[in-house]
């Protein structure tokens, strides 16, 4: 494979993967919706066939990595990727991950300002009444549509938040590794991308609850930055303080991934 291949095909298949995986979440979320509360089965199987969308595209030009922390893994890997090859793949996969998330905004975009009109969303006089100030200052960092573009717990207890993190990308990129993904610059075959898809669906009905399960450093970072910079009426804040959570960890699970492989299957 080719820089210029690396980076085109995993531009493109981040692209979609956050487009439809964002878009299962605006779908879900957002007022005037016809997906409008279709619940958390909805969520995590669009995530899913997002994923297999993005690899059966992606797979011939990169290896539909797609995740910095696959990525990061393969390179650790026992005769894997070239090291040189690392940045080509982060690059690719950060521009498609936010042209993935400003697209979403582009589908959405009448619901979008609907939804951040509406005073019982955003609030109003009154609006805000019945809530505690502790679980105002909690809702405080993160915008009322921020989980359209990036993760959040819903207990913020940092070790734990990480944790959760780590333990669902070991799930993931063990699940990678074995199938052989890349194996010999050939990419997945057709299989291998319908098992990674359903291992997402599984991470997510199993793992999901306690933090979204990025287990993707730039499908939380991309849409974050996006969200921040997007003309957005009444968007709230994007919750930097939490931004380095489902950075840091899936990348510490892809390297304890790539070094379990090493020594039980390399």
């Amino acid at each position: 494979m080719s820089s210029s291949d690396i980076f085109i095909g995993e531009t493109i298949g981040t692209a979609i993967l956050i487009l439809l995986g964002g878009g299962v979440c605006a779908a879900v979320t957002l007022k005037a919706s016809k997906a409008r509360n279709a619940g958390w089965l909805a969520i995590t199987f669009g995530w899913g066939f997002a994923v297999l969308t993005a690899v059966y595209t992606s797979a011939p030009l990169s290896g539909a990595h797609l995740n910095p922390a696959v990525t990061l893994a393969l390179a650790l890997k026992k005769n894997g990727i070239s090291w040189s090859d690392v940045p080509i793949y982060w690059g690719g996969q950060l521009l498609g991950a936010m042209i993935g998330a400003a697209l979403v905004w582009i589908a959405y975009y009448g619901q979008f300002l609907a939804h951040l009109t509406d005073k019982e969303i955003v609030g109003g006089p009154g609006a805000q009444a019945t809530k505690t100030k502790a679980v105002e200052a909690q809702e405080a960092a993160a915008g009322p549509v921020l989980g359209i573009f990036s993760t959040g717990p819903e207990i913020r207890v940092a070790w734990q938040n990480v944790a959760t993190e780590v333990i669902g990308t070991i799930v993931l990129v063990l699940a990678i590794l074995t199938q052989g993904l890349n194996d010999g610059g050939n990419g997945l075959g057709t299989l291998g991308a319908l098992i990674t898809a359903l291992v997402v669906v599984s991470i997510g009905l199993s793992l999901g609850g306690p933090t979204g399960y990025a287990v993707n450093p730039f499908r939380d970072l991309g849409p974050r930055i996006v969200h921040a910079l997007l003309p957005l009426p009444n968007k709230g804040g994007s919750d930097w303080g939490y931004a380095w959570v489902p950075v840091v960890g899936p990348l510490i699970g892809a390297a304890i991934a790539a070094g379990i492989y090493n020594v039980a299957f390399a």
